[in-house]
């Protein structure tokens, strides 16, 4: 997973995932602009491990958190034409590896949110879930600076004997994903860590599970 080599950035003609725009307009009798990204809604889940009293969460390598280290490290490095990639100076893969929640886009027609956030558990964790068994914890702006997007979080609660799959991620979509089961215990330092690179859906979940689903559960 943190064996990055070659790695090269350039201007991003098409993506099916994101498209620029820019909106004009008026505020206050102010004549305004603002550039931004369409792209699409996405769901994560924050799961909890029942038989192993552990939250669990996942673990890949970012190309933008990576992108961005380079650029902290030598300013200037993405700084791109129109034309060929420019290679980027090379750093360590770990500085792009972040903790996450499961999540995934909204991007199959037809899929409920839950039934999108059941495909994300089995696919990245593993784990067979039916929407039944999620709660909907709260839906948010992602992005608001730079998106239009909303992300729903999710929680379910799961047994080693749902885990009936590798997890790791659509291979087919050259996802390299790793499970990682956090201790209870150990969730409130982990979050409190920032060495450890996480997103803000991870902070969000622990805070959520400790105040609204921990002090309900029994002793170990």
């Amino acid at each position: 997973m943190e064996r990055i080599e070659e790695a090269a950035v350039g201007p991003c003609a098409a993506s099916p995932y994101l498209r620029p725009l820019t909106m004009r307009y008026r505020q206050n009798g102010i004549q305004k602009s603002w550039d931004f990204m369409k792209t699409h809604d996405s769901v994560a889940v924050l799961l909890f491990n029942t038989s192993q009293r552990s939250l669990v969460l996942v673990r890949q390598f970012r190309p933008a958190v990576y992108a961005g280290e380079v650029e902290r490290h030598f300013p200037g490095a993405l700084a791109v034409g129109q034309d060929a990639p420019r290679a980027l100076p090379s750093l360590p893969g770990s500085v792009g590896v972040t903790h996450e929640l499961c999540a995934g886009l909204v991007d199959r027609p037809g899929l409920s949110l839950e039934e999108a956030a059941c495909e994300e558990v089995w696919e990245e964790c593993g784990y067979r879930l039916v929407p039944s068994a999620l709660r909907r914890v709260a839906t948010y702006k992602a992005g608001v600076g730079v998106t239009c997007s909303s992300q729903t979080m999710f929680y379910a609660e799961v047994t080693n004997s749902q885990r009936q799959g590798p997890g790791g991620g659509l291979e087919k979509e050259g996802e390299l994903i790793q499970v990682v089961h956090l201790p209870l215990q150990g969730a409130q330092a982990f979050a409190e860590d920032p060495a450890v690179p996480k997103t803000l859906g991870v902070l969000f979940g622990i805070s959520w599970f400790l105040s609204h689903v921990a002090p309900g559960l029994g002793p170990p």
